[in-house]
């Protein structure tokens, strides 16, 4: 019989996570590897976890994450996202506490490109009067 699967994908800056939630013993991993080896940080663990924590489920999911783009931060974020709308599948009632906490909305804070004449995104060319 085929195995129950919950789909999320997530999105920071430029990071992109597609998420599969599978019913588990709690194991979490990030491109094949553990999350305490993928993101080694102790902080960016806790955001990964932040969605099964506040839901109480915990234990009873494994997720498997394939991360790409961005750096290691907007990578926990997209992570973050995607486990939020995969519990979404899994129970809608979930939702106003997802919603309250957050971590439904897309961060939509990205890079600003460089502009012609400046020096960067803003910076411009020292004045001098004369």
């Amino acid at each position: 019989m085929a195995q129950v699967q919950y789909y999320g994908t997530g999105r920071r800056k430029t990071s992109i996570a597609r998420v599969r939630l599978v019913p588990g013993k709690g194991q979490i991993l990030i491109n094949n590897q553990p999350l305490e080896k993928y993101f080694g940080k102790k902080t960016l663990e806790k955001i990964v976890k932040q969605p099964l924590v506040l839901t109480n489920t915990e234990g009873r999911f494994d997720v498997l994450a394939k991360v790409e783009g961005g750096g290691v931060t907007g990578q926990a974020g997209a992570v973050r996202l995607g486990i939020s709308r995969a519990l979404l599948q899994f129970d809608s009632e979930m939702r106003p506490a997802l919603k309250r906490a957050g971590f439904l909305t897309r961060d939509p804070r990205m890079k600003e490109r460089k502009k012609y004449g400046l020096k960067g995104a803003r910076r411009a060319p020292q004045f001098s009067k004369r």
